[in-house]
């Protein structure tokens, strides 16, 4: 692979820099990697970086200076029969851009970072590990965000009983869906589908990719009955301010560290925006617990609960599990919750009615939720000290993820901020809207998103910036799920309208609704450009080679915790045989083969 080293002239302060580098064989990295040099008459060079966390003075307006001298003499290509003799003169010059890395050692072109990848030899391990040192110093960086937070373990009693809460089909309308179906742990937290199918299915115990809508069930027309991804629950925690795409539940206080619990109070889709629901529990978690089982798509369903009022849903599902009361809908033939109460609310004569009630339901779901914390990671191995944690592509990838585009970067942590990666706001970045929409736009099928809650045009087709960590485990990527890997999805961040505009609709299950996915994504790209018109803060071009986008994937690799790719790590939060089942009703999730996930 050829490459272009491009050697500048110094600029006016003629300020000369001594470069060195160790244990580096020139004649073996230029005949492996056939590197050039341009070179200026006078024989003071300045390596051409961008504003990489480099020495003061080297930035892309040497590029574009030296670009633009019509001075400027012939580029020189060196032969491999002339090279030594011509290194000789600049040998440590050469030998200082061993020190850079692929990304910042190649030419820029208007800010961006290079187009060709630098030969290994030019990846130093220790160029890079001081400047991500930097990095990680100035922006206060720890790579644990669980770190200082009260975090319950998975083998507390009530995280226990939240288990069973959670994979039990006991808690939809019709005995058919579970939390689970929509957020397995061995599908990332999710489903691994674009858009969830909740109930009415033909196969209740099939989860991910195969699962399907009953032709007889409810609005049936062939594709997902959910209108949004399934979020991840892996590291439900570490959120402060708001769940949900939408962010309808919120945080009033948005403490740092205390995932709502702050006394402030949390605001739910049962109140209006901005007004605490004193309804909602101790924590966001607790708060988010209290709406899927209300959702007709996702678990209530369209009969036995019809026309009951959220407050209703939740009461009759608890009058269910604690035997008590005329819940509506057909009982349970078995039920043994008390006990399970008992135990994990520690009160070994509780009553029903005390103890089975749906705060105490959502409260353990979201202690189990809670104990999914998953954030030992790579990257955080690095920040930590490791600095052989990862590799030297996802440290190049660490700083095109962390510098400004004016600095040859991409800038993606304008978003995803610090150790949780997530700044917590909402952005218009134009996902391709795919599925059944939330009701908006001309034709009921497109998705206003934050819009829906404040009504304000700031939040029109803006969503939720999710965290990164183990976002390779996580997608489809999206709102709605319109990415199926997670390349498409970081090339969308890259430049919207390009992405748009060669969508490839095969990746896709052939099922989804997609009719009106061009007039709606491109309404959504309409307020992408609004935004930037108008100076919000939102997604800038970012041009990037290929390479460049691999050593980006390979940083976003090292935000995964290597327990979530392990099932035997998983099994802790998946019940088992040994686990008790108190109704016979768990869910005991398979994939489209059969096998048990």
């Amino acid at each position: 692979m050829s490459r272009n080293i491009l050697i500048a002239e110094d600029e006016p302060q003629n300020r000369k820099i001594q470069l060195t580098r160790r244990n580096y064989n020139v004649a073996e990295a230029t005949s492996s990697h056939e590197a050039h040099a341009t070179l200026i008459e006078k024989k003071t060079f300045t390596v051409i970086l961008g504003d990489l966390n480099l020495p003061d003075g080297m930035n892309a307006q040497h590029i574009d200076q030296s670009r633009k001298r019509t001075d400027q003499p012939k580029k020189t290509y060196v032969t491999r029969a002339s090279r030594r003799a011509l290194f000789s003169g600049v040998l440590a010059s050469l030998f200082a851009l061993a020190l850079l890395p692929a990304s910042a050692t190649a030419q820029l072109n208007g800010g961006s970072l290079g187009t060709e990848r630098a030969p290994a030899a030019f990846e130093n391990s220790n160029f890079l590990n001081s400047q991500l040192d930097k990095i990680i110093r100035k922006s206060n960086l720890t790579g644990a965000p669980s770190a200082g937070r009260t975090l319950p373990s998975i083998n507390e009693p009530k995280a226990q009983l939240g288990m069973k809460l959670f994979f039990t089909k006991s808690l939809s309308g019709e005995y058919d869906v579970a939390c689970v179906t929509c957020h397995h742990p061995s599908l990332g937290g999710g489903d691994d589908m674009s858009l969830s199918i909740g109930v009415d299915v033909l196969k209740d115990d099939l989860l991910g990719p195969g699962r399907r809508h009953n032709p007889t069930g409810e609005h049936y027309d062939g594709g997902p009955t959910v209108p949004r991804n399934a979020p991840t629950t892996f590291n439900l925690a570490l959120w402060d301010e708001v769940l949900f795409h939408d962010g309808r539940v919120e945080s009033l206080g948005k403490t740092v560290g205390a995932n709502g619990d702050d006394l402030l109070g949390i605001r739910t889709p049962d109140t209006p925006l901005g007004v605490p629901d004193p309804n909602a529990g101790d924590n966001l978690g607790a708060a988010q617990a209290r709406f899927p089982v209300t959702s007709p798509e996702e678990m209530k369903n369209f009969v036995d609960f019809a026309g009951l009022t959220n407050a209703e849903v939740r009461d009759n599902l608890a009058e269910r599990l604690g035997m008590y009361g005329t819940p509506a809908g057909s009982p349970q033939f078995v039920d043994n919750w008390l006990e399970e109460f008992r135990v994990g609310f520690g009160d070994p004569s509780g009553t029903a009615t005390a103890l089975v009630t749906y705060d105490n339901i959502a409260d353990a779901i979201a202690t189990y939720e809670n104990s999914q914390v998953f954030d030992k990671t790579p990257w955080r191995s690095f920040v930590e000290g490791n600095t052989n944690a990862i590799d030297s592509s996802a440290k190049t990838g660490a700083l095109l993820f962390f510098n400004s585009v004016a600095a040859g970067g991409a800038n993606c942590v304008s978003c995803h901020t610090g150790d949780f990666f997530t700044d917590e706001q909402f952005h218009a970045i134009a996902m391709p809207q795919i599925g059944r929409g939330k009701g908006d736009g001309a034709n009921g099928d497109d998705d206003f998103g934050r819009f829906r809650e404040t009504g304000t045009m700031e939040g029109m087709h803006a969503f939720r910036t999710p965290s990164m960590l183990n976002v390779t485990e996580t997608g489809p990527w999206g709102h709605a799920g319109a990415y199926t890997t997670l390349e498409a999805a970081v090339r969308h961040h890259l430049n919207a309208e390009q992405a748009v505009a060669t969508y490839d609709y095969t990746q896709l299950d052939p099922d989804i609704q997609t009719t009106n996915l061009i007039s709606n994504t491109q309404n959504a790209l309409d307020t992408l450009e609004n935004n930037r018109l108008v100076g919000m803060d939102t997604l800038e071009n970012v041009e990037l080679t290929d390479l460049q986008v691999q050593d980006l994937l390979a940083f976003l690799n090292s935000l995964t915790d290597p327990c979530v790719t392990d099932r035997t790590c998983l099994g802790q939060w998946i019940p088992d045989a040994s686990d008790s089942n108190p109704d016979s009703l768990r869910l005991n999730g398979v994939n489209d083969a059969g096998d048990f996930l």
